[in-house]
């Protein structure tokens, strides 16, 4: 499994990266919105956590590009990691067209349900 995690802060990225290694995962890092673009144009991945609150191009404007894309790499299932706990975010990320929601700090086990869930949805695989 391969995903793709774009998130400013290292630490975060980090602890998500340590999460993933125990599930044989693995996880390349963008540190702003351009360079995940950038990485979800050269490789292949399998799921993509978006942070919401980066310097430049936000998560919401992040996963407004993947969907708009005219391939399959526009179909990624994408799941938001924030700290922000507006009312509606999860509404709003979902209809923008993200999978989930999690949010920060993120539980293993939560991290763990979510790509299950994402991935059973859209086509039967699990992570492990």
């Amino acid at each position: 499994m391969n995903i793709l995690f774009i998130e400013d802060d290292p630490m975060n990225r980090r602890v998500v990266k340590d999460m993933l290694d125990v599930a044989g995962a693995t996880m390349a890092e963008a540190s702003w919105a351009e360079e995940g673009l950038e990485k979800i144009d050269a490789e292949n991945f399998d799921v993509v956590l978006v942070d919401l609150r980066m310097p430049g191009t936000d998560g919401f404007e992040t996963i407004r590009r993947i969907r708009a894309r005219g391939d399959d790499k526009g179909e990624l299932p994408i799941i938001v990691v924030t700290a922000d706990t507006a009312i509606d975010l999860r509404e709003r990320c979902l209809a923008l067209g993200a999978d989930d929601v999690l949010f920060k700090p993120v539980a293993m086990d939560a991290l763990f349900d979510s790509i299950g869930r994402v991935l059973a949805s859209r086509s039967g695989g699990m992570l492990g």
